[in-house]
């Protein structure tokens, strides 16, 4: 009955959706259709104005009426009945993209396994004697592949199982006497064992990378994520200290206003008083006048002489004698004040909008950087030192703009400060050193020690390299020595006298290198920088040891 179920869906199926027909019409030739099929397929024939059969071709016109063949319909019910399934799984027919069974006739079924050894697709009613007789048991089953052939060997037209290891292909059992003779070669199945294990290992790897570079990925959006909070609270920051700017100069712009304004009352004051006793001295001396004319017209004489005496007497003038007339330059000397002010103020954020500004550009997430290799690239990273006459003892002369320093037989004249070594004959530079910095040092004679340091006044009364804020490579009668916490550490390479420093402050890189045709790494630190570092110099003597701080640009 099964088997019978099996026929009828094949015989009973719509050629074009491949399925069991569904609402069945027949055409004029006698072949029959799912009805919404056949009138899609005719749909696109409509401008030939001529339909055809899609099995056997024959024409009509005009577009035949498609009636529902009752028997057919009552047919398809009754199947739906006996068990029919869609799509059930061992009924699959095979598709363009599928493998289809090699045994099946007529309609063809997907193919569920494919034989190497048979070298065939079969679907799972045809692969049933490969699981159920002994024949078949050695033969190696696979997922169904189109390549099958692919494994016939070209020249004999056999199986390809084994494998030449010297010309890396597969070949057959006869290859070995003829094409690949005297070659390496092994069954295939040892080969895949071989490489079998090698995948693992590959994957392994694969796997572990995976799992770092996840990891790497994960960190790199922390340090996005850190990188944004720190520009957005920069940001907060800056706004607040340039707002803070902004009002310390309004404020002060108010305070200028107000005591111009405070002086300009009390000028004007001053001058209205001197105005009001002038004009006192006016009326009182127009007064004077009349009473003077009054009297030259009296015509007694006695009259004259008895008055003429307290008429002519005179108040004491009011004293103008210091008055000085200057339109509109009274307070000309404020306006330069503040005028200068601007100047040095704009000088000052010239200044250090420029420091400001490397410091921006120096902010460098820490991803991987590869060291300079050549003297050329290391150039590109040259840092222009100068050394600080603050921090210099007493007896290091600092010459040609604080690049070069000898050792003097006498003290030098500095002013005193809390910044200045004592103990030892070193200089620290006046530039803060962070970002990727690369500068020379180069020494004409005596011992010298090329140092890299943190600022700090605990450490003035300490040799360079004798604390945990020192860095130091001392270089002297032909040899090298690297110091740090007071630890030392010898160091070969060839001698020069000239010595170059590369700091990566944010990867944590110090590398000193000897300077000459070629450079050659010395030594190379790595660890966590914690504030700005600083150039130095140390000198072990004698009186005109010199050093210089070399001119890269």
């Amino acid at each position: 009955m099964q088997q019978g179920v099996r026929l009828d869906q094949e015989t009973f199926s719509c050629s074009i959706c491949l399925d069991l027909l569904k609402n069945p019409v027949t055409l004029p030739c006698g072949h029959s259709y799912c009805i919404s099929c056949i009138n899609n397929f005719w749909d696109g024939e409509d401008e030939k104005e001529i339909y055809s059969c899609p099995q056997c071709r024959r024409t009509f016109t005009p577009r035949p009426v498609l009636m529902k063949n009752t028997m057919l319909a009552d047919l398809m019910e009754e199947l739906k009945k006996t068990g029919h399934q869609d799509a059930p799984a061992d009924l699959c027919y095979a598709g363009p993209k599928d493998v289809s069974c090699d045994v099946c006739t007529g309609r063809k079924l997907k193919s569920s396994k494919s034989c190497l050894n048979c070298l065939a697709s079969y679907c799972e009613k045809h692969l049933q004697p490969h699981y159920e007789s002994s024949a078949f048991e050695k033969h190696k089953l696979v997922d169904p592949s189109k390549k099958l052939q692919e494994n016939i060997c070209s020249h004999h037209d056999e199986v390809m199982k084994m494998f030449c290891r010297t010309d890396q292909q597969s070949i057959c059992y006869l290859c070995p006497v003829d094409e690949h003779k005297g070659h390496d070669t092994v069954s295939a199945a040892a080969e895949r064992t071989e490489r079998q294990r090698e995948l693992e290992v590959s994957r392994l790897n694969i796997q572990q990378r995976i799992q770092d570079r996840e990891k790497d990925v994960k960190l790199l959006q922390q340090e996005v994520e850190s990188v944004s909070h720190s520009a957005d609270k920069a940001v907060e920051d800056s706004e607040k200290i340039f707002t803070e700017l902004i009002r310390l100069l309004q404020k002060r712009s108010s305070d200028v206003k107000q005591q111009i304004r405070s002086q300009q009352e009390t000028e004007v004051s001053r001058i209205k008083e001197l105005q009001e006793k002038l004009q006192q001295e006016i009326t009182e001396l127009k007064r004077k006048d009349a009473e003077l004319n009054q009297l030259s017209h009296t015509e007694d004489h006695n009259q004259f002489l008895h008055n003429y005496p307290s008429v002519s007497q005179l108040s004491e003038p009011t004293d103008s004698s210091s008055i000085d007339i200057r339109p509109l330059k009274y307070f000309e000397d404020v306006t330069a004040a503040v005028s200068e002010l601007r100047d040095k103020l704009q000088d000052i954020l010239k200044e250090e909008w420029t420091n400001i500004s490397l410091t921006v550009t120096e902010v460098d997430v820490l991803l991987p950087q590869p060291e300079p290799k050549t003297r050329a690239e290391f150039l590109k990273y040259a840092h222009e030192i100068t050394l600080d006459p603050n921090t210099a003892h007493v007896r290091l002369l600092l010459c040609e703009r604080n690049t070069k320093a000898t050792v003097m037989g006498e003290k030098q004249y500095y002013f005193s400060d809390s910044d200045r070594f004592t103990g030892f004959f070193q200089v620290l530079s006046r530039e803060s050193l962070t970002g990727r910095c690369y500068w020379e040092v180069e020494k004409d004679r005596g011992g010298v020690s090329v140092v890299v340091a943190y600022k700090d006044s605990d450490t003035l009364n300490e040799r360079f390299g004798q604390n945990k804020k020192s860095w130091a490579l001392d270089f002297y009668k032909r040899r090298y020595e690297f110091r740090h916490d007071d630890i030392s550490t010898p160091v070969s390479g060839p001698c020069s006298s000239r010595v170059g420093v590369y700091l990566d402050h944010r990867a944590g890189i110090l590398s000193f290198y000897s300077v000459s045709e070629t450079m050659t790494l010395l030594h190379r630190v790595r660890t966590t920088f914690t504030q700005p570092l600083y150039a130095g110099v140390y000198f072990y003597g004698p009186t005109g040891s010199t050093v210089e701080l070399c001119k890269l640009h």
